[in-house]
């Protein structure tokens, strides 16, 4: 025989009773647990990493290829992995050179032209973008990367830390593409691509697609996506059928190519700077 239990002399308010009970809680719990320490400090000691990315000298990856090649010293000695946590930039020299402090974050909108390189330099004497931006502009290290045949806007930042929140799939920062070929598809083969598609054994997440116009075989293709992977539009289109023949960037994020000439960099005003800083998170 069971008893029954007596009814609750108060009901249970709204939040307690969608609040989740038993295993699932603790499931929860554990998971804040987890996902607390990946917040990562932003007072007190901190990855060296994380200063100089700060501090404009590279990303972080950048910063840790230095460490290991020995070109980063403190005090006069070179540091060497596991790297100390510091609170301050104060000591630290990259190949000799003291470190200079963190100045504000600036962002440049600039229009790369096809027919060079994202890099600080090539082997092969190739043209790359520091040969092209204007002269008196600071530091600044570019906000992922446009294929050497790939024209568009193209991000540059003085900040290390702000170029990486922009290049995270995960902060979901939409990159706006068009794209020239030739061949034969339909919108409903572009829409399929809401879903992701597979390539060669690379997973590539949801894409916006959209036929814009067509003149005979030829297309222009709109694609918006949030990953950016290696060669992603190009590798996408040839997985169609289709043959590219000229890729532009249109939009990073909410930044856009209007109005600026080709090869030409115009720093995007504080407030707007700011403002985007603020959506981001």
């Amino acid at each position: 025989m069971t008893t029954r239990r007596p009814p609750r002399s108060t009901p249970r308010p709204a939040a307690d009773r969608d609040a989740p009970k038993g295993r699932r809680a603790a499931r929860g719990a554990v998971s804040a647990l987890k996902t607390k320490p990946a917040e990562e400090r932003e007072e007190g000691p901190q990855r060296i990493a994380k200063l100089l990315a700060r501090a404009g000298v590279g990303s972080r990856r950048d910063v840790e290829r230095m460490i290991e090649e020995g070109r980063i010293a403190l005090n006069g000695e070179v540091i060497a992995q596991p790297a100390p946590l510091l609170a301050s930039l104060e000591g630290l020299t990259v190949d000799g050179n003291p470190v200079a402090k963190p100045v504000s974050t600036r962002l440049y909108r600039f229009h790369k032209p096809a027919g060079c390189l994202t890099a600080a330099r090539d082997p092969k004497g190739r043209k790359t973008i520091y040969d092209l931006l204007p002269k008196g502009l600071p530091r600044l290290m570019p906000v992922g990367r446009l294929d050497y045949n790939t024209e568009g806007l193209l991000l540059l930042t003085n900040d290390g830390e702000f170029k990486r929140q922009l290049e995270l799939p995960a902060n979901g920062v939409e990159r706006t593409y068009r794209a020239r070929a030739f061949g034969d598809i339909s919108q409903a083969q572009l829409e399929e691509l809401a879903m992701g598609i597979e390539i060669d054994g690379v997973r590539y997440g949801r894409i916006d697609a959209n036929l814009e116009r067509r003149t005979g075989r030829n297309q222009w293709v709109e694609m918006t996506l949030t990953e950016g992977k290696n060669r992603e539009v190009r590798r996408v289109l040839e997985h169609f059928g289709l043959q590219v023949s000229r890729l532009i960037r249109t939009r990073y994020g909410e930044f856009t190519l209007a109005g600026l000439d080709m090869g030409a960099a115009e720093v995007v005003p504080r407030d707007e700077l700011f403002k985007f800083r603020r959506r981001l998170g």
